[in-house]
């Protein structure tokens, strides 16, 4: 959180309060050994939205201060209920927003232009918390506000908040200022929350109502319930993936796919070729974020595989080989996918997703019940499966075999993720069932890495003979892998014997 302390993340609190209200005794907080003397000053703070306000919509703001607190600051809500604040220098040579805290809205703005849409004048007195040795814990900040609309320089409000941001403090710190500040009349609340409400009231955005599936209750829901879910989920991976978080490519294109087998599977509760069109750009989502997870799994199998020979077994430079070539190809699908990211093409999607939940197209089929209807689906994709794994076993020991056991992985995902969607009305059956075919998709998901890393084995291998290195232990890797596939197979038998009942009604 952006203070006096410098930019970057912070956490605190913040609470709503009269503006006649005292300030509470802070040396009451725990482990406060010095409160500094309050130091006030002003500062104007620009807030920017696009045109229909879609921060706003999301409760989020995005604001550029000048004077002594100049810089930019982001607030986004938090799962529990609290925000989230990231902060930024200016600019040098320019008045755009920083690329650090673009990329963290992108998903929302997408190429809107991010124009000025509020003013807000702000007098704080800021008192800084000190522990043992002089160690800052927390500020605490004591505001009075006033807005003003922009570009109409109309309307606004005036109100006062206060704030603790932790600085090295710990949570108990926290939660005692709670206390605290309750006994002074302040109400729990969050930064800018009347202005937020402000530009809410503004905004040409609303976000849809999420839909509660019940055992009674109509098809619909259902589909639009899990529907909410995995855009949601893509949405918040988004910016994990802009920033680089390790495990963000693999969830993004989870919550891609789950939304593709989903409008597969229940395609027929919603009008003409809307579940088509999306997942023709669900597929291109989700195979450009394909790329970067296969190099990624790739180099951690080989790796850990590596790390368990023996040294006299590791001839030539093969760690070095293999990192060079992944890292290599991971970097080049990074770079295609952040490009991706920004282009018009996925921004159309997640309009098109947007307009699907706001104003679904839903058929007859839909308002029928839920149980029966995604009962139905249910059935048809397992049937799917088990010709899919009748198909593979007549091709065991076949060259084609490892393609067959490929299409019913697929299979048993899209059983999957349909079990997943109908839990909320197939309950304790849904869940085993997506359990099962779960377990089934794993078997053959290790199958599948092996697929890929022996391709890369045997391209290795040949190269390390045009460059005059020992090809030995890419072909004892080799065989460990073909033993890798040959005890997935064996797992996903075993777990197909005992695949439970495809029905998710009593």
């Amino acid at each position: 959180m952006a203070s006096d302390s410098g930019y970057g993340t912070r956490t605190g609190r913040a609470y709503d309060v009269e503006d006649s209200a005292p300030l509470p005794t802070l040396h009451a907080l725990p482990d406060v050994s010095r409160v500094e003397q309050g130091v006030e000053t002003e500062f104007e703070a620009v807030y920017f939205d696009t045109e229909d306000l879609a921060l706003a919509a999301r409760c989020i703001t995005l604001e550029r201060r000048t004077g002594t607190q100049a810089g930019w600051q982001l607030e986004q809500p938090n799962d529990d209920g609290g925000r989230r604040v990231s902060s930024s220098p200016p600019v040098r040579g320019t008045d755009g927003v920083p690329k650090t805290l673009l990329q963290l809205v992108r998903v929302h703005v997408r190429d809107k232009p991010l124009v000025p849409v509020a003013r807000v004048l702000t007098r704080r007195v800021l008192h800084r918390l000190y522990g043992s040795g002089d160690k800052v814990l927390a500020d605490m900040l004591d505001d009075h506000l006033r807005s003003e609309q922009l570009p109409s320089k109309t309307g606004g409000s005036v109100w006062r908040e206060w704030a603790i941001e932790l600085v090295e403090g710990n949570q108990d710190l926290l939660d005692a200022c709670d206390a605290l500040c309750a006994g002074s009349g302040a109400q729990r609340g969050s930064r800018g929350s009347t202005l937020r409400s402000e530009l809410a009231g503004r905004s040409r955005q609303p976000e849809p109502a999420v839909p509660c599936p019940k055992r009674k209750g109509d098809a619909a829901a259902v589909l639009l319930f899990f529907l909410h879910q995995q855009v949601r989920s893509l949405k918040e991976q988004d910016p994990l993936v802009r920033s680089g978080e390790p495990e963000a490519v693999h969830k993004m294109r989870v919550a891609s796919r789950r939304l593709r087998s989903c409008l597969a599977t229940y395609r027929k509760l919603l009008a003409g070729d809307t579940a088509g069109e999306l997942r023709g750009e669900l597929k291109w989502l989700a195979g450009l974020l394909g790329e970067a997870r296969d190099a990624q799994v790739m180099q951690d199998r080989l790796r850990d595989l590596l790390a368990g020979e023996p040294s006299e077994l590791v001839m030539g430079p093969v760690a070095r080989r293999i990192d060079e070539q992944l890292t290599a190809d991971l970097q080049a699908a990074r770079t295609k996918t952040l490009r991706a990211l920004d282009t018009k093409r996925y921004f159309r999607l997640l309009d098109a997703l947007d307009g699907l939940l706001a104003n679904p197209p839903l058929t007859a089929l839909a308002s029928e019940p839920a149980r029966e209807v995604i009962g139905r689906r249910i059935k048809r994709e397992a049937k799917r499966l088990g010709r899919a794994v009748t198909a593979a076993e007549q091709l065991a020991g076949d060259a084609t075999e490892a393609r067959a056991l490929h299409e019913v992985r697929i299979r048993a995902k899209r059983l999957r993720y349909a079990a997943e969607a109908a839990i909320p009305v197939g309950g304790k059956r849904a869940q085993r069932l997506a359990e099962a075919a779960h377990r089934v998709q794993q078997s053959l998901g290790v199958h599948q890495d092996t697929v890929l890393t022996r391709d890369l084995l045997r391209r290795l291998g040949a190269g390390a003979v045009l460059q005059n290195e020992n090809g030995f232990t890419y072909g004892r890797l080799h065989a460990l892998e073909q033993i890798a596939a040959e005890n997935a197979q064996a797992a996903f038998r075993r777990e197909w014997k005992r695949f439970p009942s495809t029905s998710i009604n009593p």
